[in-house]
């Protein structure tokens, strides 16, 4: 009988045992043997900065950034460049990033917008085909808590967060320098952008810095200025030939937008058998205007170093979406603020410096620029 006793006793004391550990250990299982939701995470895996209290906060980037990148256009070889560029830094970030492109529809980009709105991403990342009508989705994006960043096209009249791009009134001043310095006195004809694309307004800006004193000399007469509309080779083509028909082919030199427009212009030129011999400018480096330099059939174009663009907007675009400071060093208006703006410097490209400058970053493959050109002249 004792024993009986003695052994209940163990029993007992064994049983209130399991009860105390179970409260010490066992806190974090439900009553199916599995964690519960609310348990406590072990602390091999929650690291983080001390609080006040000697604690550990957990990281401010332990949730996972999502980012909607909203494109205007992939129809350009630039834009499918800044499309994979940045989808790379942002992943190598942590971010996860999402890709809709509108190719140059205002209701399908405004509607894909709200899709990632809808999707509840951290960031929206836009290059606007309108710089007017996605104030809208900024507008939008405000009201739910998502900040916008504008990635090398500014969004007008609306409460931007951040604007990343290249000093675009820059690649202007830098096309109408290389030109009058080939060509300082004549006819010019200048082919613009889109209208409806704020870049467009800036870059002409900053050709007409540098051509209006000359033309208030007398020294350059503007024989002839338009749009393009959409940045389409096909209307540029369509300006030029307008162009020349107006002034009897009697043009000395051409400054245009970009070097999608350059191409329909010196096939303009080329119909006329005047490619090579009128100076033509464009800006954005695409293979097809780095083949043309070296060939002769187009004089310049100015490289904007885009992997700089993308790596750093990816970086910024991160910060904004965790709250943290992104250290913009300069102001830009869009009609309405002061948008906080982050710009990098532009690089004029011509025959003497294209091995050094867009060959020798790996933008394009020296045998890739050089494909059509005489083995000769390749050595020259």
């Amino acid at each position: 009988m004792k024993q009986a006793v003695k052994l209940s006793g163990i029993i007992a004391l064994a049983v209130l045992l399991l009860t105390v550990l179970s409260g010490c250990f066992g806190g974090g299982m439900n009553g199916q043997g599995t964690q519960s939701p609310h348990a406590a995470k072990p602390a091999s895996t929650v690291t983080g900065e001390k609080t006040e209290g000697g604690g550990e906060r957990p990281p401010a980037d332990s949730k996972k950034i999502k980012i909607g990148f909203s494109m205007d256009t992939l129809l350009e070889e630039r834009w499918l460049k800044d499309r994979d560029l940045f989808k790379a830094a942002g992943e190598a970030l942590g971010a996860e990033v999402k890709i809709l492109a509108a190719n140059g529809d205002d209701a399908k980009q405004l509607s894909q917008a709200e899709t990632f709105i809808g999707e509840g991403v951290d960031i929206l990342v836009i290059v606007p085909h309108n710089s007017e009508a996605m104030a809208a989705i900024v507008k939008k994006a405000h009201s739910t808590g998502i900040k916008v960043l504008a990635y090398d096209r500014l969004i007008k009249n609306s409460d931007l967060d951040l604007y990343v791009s290249f000093d675009n009134e820059r690649v202007g001043e830098l096309q109408a320098q290389a030109i009058t310095k080939l060509v300082p006195k004549g006819k010019y004809v200048y082919i613009g952008g889109a209208d409806t694309d704020n870049n467009a307004h800036l870059y002409k800006k900053g050709v007409f810095n540098v051509l209006q004193p000359l033309i208030d000399k007398g020294e350059i007469t503007i024989v002839f200025d338009q749009w393009t509309e959409d940045w389409t080779p096909v209307n540029a083509l369509a300006n030029m030939k307008a162009a020349l028909s107006a002034n009897n082919n009697q043009i000395d030199a051409i400054i245009c937008a970009n070097d999608a427009t350059a191409g329909g212009i010196v096939q303009a030129l080329a119909e006329q058998q005047l490619a090579g011999r009128i100076p033509v400018a464009g800006q954005d480096a695409d293979l097809a205007a780095a083949q043309r330099v070296v060939e002769g059939t187009q004089t310049m174009t100015v490289y904007k170093p885009i992997q700089s663009l993308a790596e750093k907007a990816a970086e910024l675009a991160v910060k904004l979406a965790k709250g943290e400071n992104v250290n913009a060093d300069r102001k830009v208006n869009n009609g309405k603020i002061e948008v906080p703006s982050v710009l990098l410097s532009p690089i004029p490209v011509n025959l003497l410096n294209i091995d050094e400058t867009i060959i020798a970053d790996g933008f394009h493959a020296r045998e890739d620029v050089y494909r059509n050109v005489k083995e000769s002249k390749v050595q020259n």
